[in-house]
């Protein structure tokens, strides 16, 4: 090879990671395009509880961080959502870490066609799946939508 294309073989990968660098969303960024911001509950109309009720909130706070709020009536919870990334078939990706319980989750959630968005799948740090292919693990059913509430 002569030096000025081996020069140009070498730079261009290197120019191309910064170029993909610099267009990185940040978490806050990438949930906001996405729709994730706002309060969602498998109904809206129900107070808080840990039965139907539950309502999960997906908020940007200083720093241009997400928080993600779990309100079960009787209890409420707050964790940060460390990453968000959409993947190809446009489902959003996130990484939680829950101080409470002290894990990282990794989820998954489909937009529907109506603005529900549904939970495709749920791992903690080993692995283990509590939702997979869009059903509980624990009973094979699918995952209810989850409704923006206002």
């Amino acid at each position: 090879m002569n030096r000025p294309f081996r020069r140009w073989a070498l730079a261009i990968p290197f120019l191309l990671t910064l170029t993909l660098d610099a267009s990185a969303e940040t978490v806050a960024e990438t949930a906001r395009a996405w729709g994730l911001i706002g309060a969602w509950s498998l109904d809206c109309s129900v107070a808080p509880d840990r039965g139907q009720g539950a309502v999960l909130a997906y908020e940007i706070a200083s720093g241009d961080r997400v928080v993600h709020r779990r309100d079960f009536g009787d209890a409420s919870d707050e964790s940060e959502v460390v990453t968000a990334k959409v993947s190809g078939d446009g489902m959003l990706n996130l990484r939680v870490f829950f101080p409470k319980l002290k894990q990282t989750r990794e989820y998954g959630f489909a937009m529907q066609p109506d603005g529900t968005m549904r939970a495709m799948y749920n791992r903690n740090q080993e692995g283990e799946y509590t939702i997979r292919n869009g059903k509980f693990t624990a009973n094979g059913n699918p995952t209810p939508p989850q409704h923006k509430c206002n």
